[in-house]
């Protein structure tokens, strides 16, 4: 599904697709190529532009004068929603959780946020784990006096997030086997392999352990397209422990790809698909002739900082 993008925001479509000359692929007879999706635009990079693109023109339409939505203390998401209210010229609010935050020094990630205008309320997590609870959420709403708000959720996985994605698989159409993407929420998976061709497969990686994510995507499916494809999976074995967890093994891969290839990784979430995708090429899960694509979501770089170069 295409999209005009809103104005004020000027989106790199299609996304560049980077092949890379890797040995451990190579000598299996595996093609790896990078979508790169961190180059879309440098302030909504990757899923995060793609994710946001028709709920901004939702809300534009509908005259909501403000976006609120959640997000942890480094969310990637809250940071982008941030600069979308900055580039569009709308008031944001982040619903934060952890209410002990409110006392501490900003970090880097939720100082960005509020450099761009977003004002920021912190949530206990006892609250913030029922968000979605119709009666909490009009209570924060009203606690923040943001009731006309257009709500996005966390990680911004909605109905129209997925249908946003789709232009993801489009554009891999006819040019890769498998078309690989981290996973946090499942939105981006959900649209990509909809709209993928039907002898390809998308494969998900997730990057939290829990083994709950399977079934939140098919509803997400089901909820945007009436019912899950049959054309992906999960590997649920790399998440190294949870979310933005990380191992010395992880380091050391992320640091020689690097190295290898010149490409800054990105550690919460692009580590986790290339070592996966390494490993499973490893295995043998992929036959010889089999292109396989790692779809770059996210970037270690600040945002507005030029994203072109490929050092870090």
């Amino acid at each position: 599904m295409s999209t005009t993008p809103p104005a004020g925001l000027h989106p790199r479509l299609p996304t560049p697709l980077q092949e890379v000359e890797d040995d451990r692929f190579d000598r299996h007879g595996v093609r790896l190529t990078l979508k790169r999706d961190d180059l879309i635009h440098p302030d909504l990079p990757g899923n995060k532009y793609r994710k946001l693109a028709l709920n901004l023109e939702a809300a534009l339409a509908a005259d909501h004068p403000a976006l609120l939505t959640f997000g942890g203390a480094y969310s990637n998401h809250l940071r982008a929603t941030a600069a979308a209210g900055r580039l569009l010229g709308m008031a944001t609010i982040g619903m934060v959780r952890g209410d002990e935050l409110a006392d501490r020094p900003l970090n880097p990630s939720l100082a960005q946020c509020t450099a761009d205008g977003m004002r920021l309320h912190f949530v206990d997590r006892s609250t913030y784990r029922r968000k979605a609870d119709p009666e909490i959420l009009a209570a924060l709403l009203r606690e923040t006096g943001a009731e006309d708000s257009y709500v996005i959720p966390e990680g911004g996985s909605n109905p129209l997030a997925v249908q946003g994605c789709t232009a993801l698989g489009e554009e891999l159409r006819g040019r890769t086997d498998v078309a690989a993407v981290a996973c946090g929420t499942g939105g981006t998976l959900a649209g990509l392999a909809a709209g993928l061709a039907p002898d390809q497969r998308a494969l998900g990686i997730p990057v939290l352990k829990g083994g709950f994510l399977g079934d939140d995507i098919a509803e997400l499916q089901r909820r945007t397209f009436g019912a899950r494809t049959p054309n992906w999976d999960l590997d649920e074995r790399f998440h190294c422990g949870g979310y933005a967890r990380t191992t010395p093994e992880l380091t050391a891969f992320a640091e020689d790809f690097e190295d290898r290839h010149g490409l800054s990784v990105e550690r919460v979430y692009v580590a986790k698909l290339l070592y996966a995708l390494t490993a499973l090429s490893e295995e043998g899960a992929f036959a010889p002739g089999t292109t396989v694509t790692a779809v770059i979501t996210a970037t270690d770089k600040a945002p507005g900082q030029d994203q072109s170069s490929t050092s870090r």
